[in-house]
């Protein structure tokens, strides 16, 4: 598919309205993604109106592409309907642990990967927002989020107002592995990470950011160890107030 090799994030689109009748259908796709057990261990909670957007905003760090998409999609991982489901049959659930978040968020994300390529295929931008697990507690509490209900991909959908340059990928060879993995040596790290270290943009970032190499961007600025353990903690108390962690 042309769009899965030409895909980019779009993070600008134009205000016209994406129709009840394509999303409904590109979710009801979507739904047809692998599953664990047939349970469907997700839903989706779509966003369109624009105070709701606002709140929202926040909770992904104000990124503007959350008050400015026509729909924004929040994909959680979902054991409560089946639960619910469980015990009007006469059989007692045994979900509240962390496999079965695990097992739900799977399901969750396999279904928004799903979305996103059809999206796509059908002239629809995406953008992913990797910020849902790092404000997850302010997200149940805007979507009114039950128990065993937890919020694991937030999706901003909308028709492109934009173009932008796809961005770098690492060769396919330095993320394969024949039959068992080999650890990767000093030399090999050098020959993958070669291309990604060379783009000026990359340049650009080290230098905007006034450190000596594009990894001690991520390390210092964007992806810090103390961040990184003050959200951990978020998300245990999440997983703990929704039901997942006793």
């Amino acid at each position: 598919m042309d769009s899965i090799k030409n895909r980019r994030s779009i993070r600008k689109y134009k205000q016209d309205e994406i129709p009840a009748s394509l999303l409904n259908d590109l979710l009801e796709e979507a739904f047809r993604a692998s599953t664990m057990g047939n349970m469907q261990l997700y839903s989706v909670v779509v966003t369109r109106d624009k105070q709701m957007k606002e709140k929202l905003a926040p909770a992904h760090f104000n990124q503007p592409m959350v008050t400015g998409a026509p729909v924004v999609l929040t994909f959680c991982a979902d054991f409560n309907r089946f639960s619910k489901w469980c015990r009007a049959r006469k059989a007692e659930p045994g979900y509240d642990n962390p496999i079965s978040f695990l097992n739900a968020a799977t399901d969750a994300l396999l279904v928004t990967q799903n979305f996103c390529t059809l999206a796509e295929e059908h002239g629809l931008g995406i953008c992913y927002l990797g910020t849902t697990i790092y404000n997850p507690d302010q997200i149940v509490e805007i979507l009114q989020l039950p128990e065993l209900v937890m919020p694991v991909a937030t999706i901003t959908v909308g028709y492109p107002d934009e173009c932008p340059s796809q961005v770098d990928r690492l060769p396919v060879q330095g993320l394969l592995h024949d039959e068992v993995y080999h650890d990767y040596s000093v030399e090999d790290i050098d020959r993958i990470y070669a291309y990604k270290e060379s783009l000026p943009e990359n340049h650009r970032f080290i230098e905007e950011n006034q450190k000596e190499t594009l990894a001690q961007v991520f390390t210092d600025v964007r992806y810090k160890k103390a961040d990184n353990e003050y959200m951990s903690g978020i998300l245990k108390a999440t997983l703990k107030k929704q039901g997942f962690e006793k």
